[in-house]
């Protein structure tokens, strides 16, 4: 990677990224980040997790000095700044959504996401399907269609491309995890659109921005931003748009390249 100095921001995805495999930040990783922050550079973190999850993975340290995505860009909070913005999907798009789901496939694995709550209409295990520690809310199936989603997830669906094609006007669909995990947002709403905003009211181009991804969900924001940075786990889609390839999400891939930054800048 060529020595660069004007990256003013920078993106971490958390999953198969800044996480290891055992769902951990690195001492390496996280020094990196911090010394990042202390040379002026503005850290954010844009993952597909909730808020409830992030405050589990990620160390109060990085927690304290970054501009928080959540939700592939449904939320973005930064509490330092006091400000909240959220971009949920209309509750009447959602009961469209979940009935055409059910039509094609009526044992999906479906679940809502508001706010920071989580709920479904089955009572299943979903540790394994959805990579995480807890089970959400049941809910009746009425009560489920009823909600402003932040995010809808579909565990397993068989007919993502039909529905990807019925909705493509009304909400933003990408289909995650080696194909097994259907993440819906809000139309417009993407880590592009959540990165965007930030660097606006930060004054800093996208140019400027260097993003570190591994899956479909960072896709767009690898074309939008001036260095995408792939892990060398990351899909080949993201790697044929790279900047530059670093080591895997277990090789502290992150720190690597923020360590060459930060002597970039000293330098400069």
């Amino acid at each position: 990677m060529e020595l660069i100095n004007n990256v003013k921001a920078i993106v971490l995805d958390l999953d198969g990224t800044l996480l290891n495999s055992k769902k951990e930040v690195s001492e390496r990783n996280k020094k990196a980040i911090l010394t990042a922050h202390k040379q002026g550079i503005v850290v954010i973190f844009a993952t597909a997790r909730p808020p409830r999850s992030v405050k589990d993975f990620l160390p109060h340290e990085l927690q304290d000095i970054a501009t928080m995505v959540y939700y592939n860009g449904a939320l973005i909070v930064n509490k330092v700044l006091d400000y909240r913005q959220h971009y949920p999907i209309d509750s009447a798009i959602t009961s469209e959504i979940i009935e055409f789901v059910i039509t094609y496939q009526a044992d999906a694995c479906l679940s809502v996401e508001s706010e920071d709550t989580w709920y479904s209409n089955k009572t299943l295990d979903y540790k394994k399907a959805m990579n995480t520690d807890v089970n959400p809310t049941v809910i009746s199936l009425n009560e489920l269609k009823k909600i402003n989603a932040s995010k809808l997830l579909i565990s397993q669906y068989s007919h993502h491309e039909k529905l990807q094609k019925q909705f493509e006007h009304k909400v933003n669909t990408i289909c995650t995890d080696a194909g097994t995990l259907t993440q819906i947002m809000a139309k417009g709403v993407s880590k592009e659109q959540a990165i965007r905003e930030i660097c606006i009211q930060n004054n800093i181009p996208m140019g400027d921005v260097m993003v570190f991804g591994d899956d479909w969900n960072d896709l767009e924001l690898f074309y939008a931003c001036g260095f995408p940075i792939a892990m060398g786990n990351a899909i080949p889609e993201l790697k044929d748009t790279a900047y530059f390839i670093t080591d895997t999400n277990d090789e502290d891939g992150v720190a690597q390249v923020l360590e060459k930054l930060t002597c970039t800048v000293n330098n400069s």
